[in-house]
């Protein structure tokens, strides 16, 4: 049984589901059954992990070309077309958090712990538009910490400096 678990993970997934469903808990593969409880338990938090930088890099993007830049050209050509790419990650994050309940507890906390990732990646992108060296962004040219709360970041048609 445990040889099934790492030659077909579907098919004994199957066959542990069908033991259960017939009350053979002693036939059950329990370690292996606790190994993927865990490993599934931690990839719903990784989701929402994935989701929430994805969406804080293009709000800290935005955020400093309105607040920061506040070039006219930007603020007429660009900054719209951040929309799609703030809203996407949203829409991502409402249905899995909606799937996933158990999430929101410690929704502020994930968002806590993405933050300097999603700080990085975002000096990082807007860092390959500056050409001109001592205009370049580091650590100091974003808050230390998210600015934003969870239920602000993810709150439909809510954008920075709003």
């Amino acid at each position: 049984m445990s040889n099934l678990y790492k030659t077909d993970y579907t098919a004994w997934l199957g066959q542990q589901r069908e033991l259960l469903a017939k009350r053979q808990f002693d036939q059950l593969d329990i370690d292996n059954l606790l190994e993927a409880m865990e490993r599934r338990m931690g990839d719903e938090v990784k989701e929402l992990r994935a989701h929430l930088v994805v969406l804080l890099v293009h709000l800290l993007k935005y955020d400093y070309q309105k607040r920061i830049l506040k070039d006219p050209w930007v603020e007429d050509k660009v900054l719209y077309t951040w929309i799609p790419s703030i809203n996407n990650p949203r829409r991502e994050i409402e249905l899995h958090v909606e799937e996933n309940p158990c999430l929101q507890p410690n929704a502020e906390e994930i968002m806590a712990n993405v933050y300097p990732k999603a700080k990085r990646d975002a000096i990082d992108e807007l860092n390959r538009y500056i050409k001109i060296k001592s205009k370049r962004l580091n650590k100091n040219s974003f808050p230390k910490e998210c600015p934003w709360s969870f239920e602000q970041a993810t709150k439909k048609n809510w954008l920075p400096g709003d």
